[in-house]
């Protein structure tokens, strides 16, 4: 008996702390039942929407097992079966099957995407395993080339064309648009049509795009250097003027005291005479 009630013997202090936990517990039970927690707003109907489409999107997202292996395929040929493992629904497939009945092909994701009216999540998932016939491929890229090949109301100046403007035209990158700018600096601007043909790796066709959106409108104003008083660094430094036919200039003039005209330019031994109007437009004799 004793053993017993030595089990059930408190002090006064913790006989208060009992008695206080029940009062704690009590007015708790009291505050849930009697207190509305729940929120007052409500969401309003884009919200709701917006939750839904998260949520179809991730239960589309479940059907297809991360195990399973997709193969590239042609949209335009799904079984029902396939394209249920796909993700797609019973609505979504029996629109694609009679677009089909038409004899209509899908020949695009976006058209994929408009005909079946499968959401942005799916069709970026799925998408990428398309695979539409090679002719499809090379008619889109025709459609894209043309585009680009229209010709334009106005042709306007090679010298003021900027690297965007310059890959407008079909064959010419980003990396081939500033070779073609670098090349008008190193010529202090293009003075005619023609030196186009002489930037580094520039096709002749590819060359003869360009000039059918750009042109020289403007020639720069370029200033002649004396060849009779230039330095040979200064000479070194004006385009088609390379370090052997430099030094053959000064060797000349040397010989020579100097240039009475730049025709004598002429005279100099193996000198690119089918370079000589370009050379011109740098140097003068005076």
């Amino acid at each position: 008996m004793k053993f017993i009630e030595s089990h059930f013997w408190y002090t006064k202090s913790q006989r208060n702390g009992i008695l206080f936990l029940f009062v704690i517990l009590f007015s708790v039970q009291l505050a849930l039942y009697f207190i509305d927690f729940s929120s007052n707003e409500d969401l309003n109907d884009q919200e709701f929407a917006l939750i839904q489409l998260k949520v179809d999107s991730l239960k589309t997202l479940e059907k297809i097992s991360p195990k399973t292996k997709i193969y590239p395929f042609n949209p335009n040929y799904l079984t029902d079966f396939k394209a249920y493992q796909l993700g797609l629904n019973t609505d979504q497939i029996d629109r694609l099957f009679a677009f089909r009945e038409k004899g209509k092909f899908v020949n695009s994701v976006a058209e994929f995407q408009e005909i079946t009216g499968v959401n942005d999540s799916l069709s970026a998932l799925i998408s990428p395993y398309f695979k539409f016939p090679n002719w499809i491929k090379k008619k889109a890229s025709d459609k894209e080339t043309f585009k680009k090949e229209v010709l334009p109301s106005e042709v306007r100046d090679l010298n003021r064309a900027t690297t965007e403007d310059l890959q407008s035209v079909s064959g010419v990158d980003l990396k081939m648009a500033k070779r073609i700018i670098a090349y008008k600096k190193l010529l202090q601007g293009y003075s005619s049509d023609e030196q186009l043909y002489e930037v580094y790796y520039l096709k002749k066709q590819t060359a003869k795009k360009i000039l059918q959106y750009f042109t020289v409108t403007e020639p720069p104003q370029l200033k002649k250097l004396n060849i009779n008083t230039a330095s040979f660094k200064e000479l070194l430094r004006t385009p088609y003027l390379d370090y052997h036919l430099t030094k053959k200039i000064c060797q000349f003039r040397d010989q020579n005291d100097f240039f009475e005209s730049l025709d004598e330019l002429k005279k100099i031994d193996s000198f690119p005479i089918e370079k000589y109007d370009r050379i011109a437009l740098y140097l003068s004799a005076e």
